[in-house]
This record gives C-alpha cells, sequence and structure tokens, in this order.
C-alpha cells in the first residue's frame, strides 16, 4: 500500500494564505482530504464554493459560519458541513482552527 494511513500532530507543512489565515494538509487520498486551517482573530475564509462536500469540526476558538443564506456562531467542539456547490465562508471571532474533510480531494492544496 502505498498511500499514507497514519498523521501524528506535527505532520503536514504549513502554507501561509495571507491575511492571518494558513492551512496544511494532514492526509489525502483521491477520494477523500483531511486539512487543518488556523486563523489569529478577525481573519476571513473568504466566500467561495466549490464542487467538493466538506465537513468541518472547530478545533479551537469561535467562527462565524456562514453557508448559503444561513449564519451560526460556532466554537470549539461544533461541526458544520457545506453541500457541494453552495457558497460558503467563515470568520474568525477568535484566533481558532478548524478541521475540514473534503470528498473527493482538493487537488488545488496539492500543488
Amino acid at each position: 500500500m502505498d498511500r499514507k494511513l497514519f498523521a501524528r500532530g506535527n505532520d503536514g507543512e504549513w502554507t501561509n494564505l495571507g491575511e492571518g489565515n494558513r492551512r496544511r494538509v494532514i492526509l489525502s487520498t483521491e477520494e477523500l482530504m483531511l486539512v487543518e486551517f488556523a486563523f489569529e482573530k478577525g481573519a476571513i475564509g473568504a466566500p467561495h464554493s466549490h464542487p467538493h462536500v466538506q465537513a468541518s469540526y472547530v478545533a479551537a476558538g469561535s467562527f462565524e459560519v456562514t453557508i448559503g443564506e444561513h449564519s451560526e456562531v460556532l466554537s470549539a467542539g461544533d461541526s458544520f458541513i457545506v453541500p457541494s456547490g453552495v457558497v460558503h465562508g467563515v470568520k474568525a471571532l477568535e484566533p481558532g482552527r478548524l478541521v475540514d474533510s473534503f470528498t473527493p480531494h482538493r487537488a488545488d492544496f496539492l500543488k
């Protein structure tokens, strides 16, 4: 088996996305990807959409999360799902981290 099936807490290289955002790919197969995003207070995950289904877990902090026309404030331990093609974004209300899974994988994150 040539794909990575396990990851440790420090695995994955951080990519600075600017404006208080960074991400690291933790694990990836063609079918599924696990990615951690770190946000400084006030940082924005700009509204966007993609064909991937996304499930997200708030690992730390709190975020205003908007999915389509719906917004909620979520805190550590909360989760959300973004259906394929729906516009979504977040605003970090305090420093925080999101752990996102995407199906299929986000090839654009592997370049």
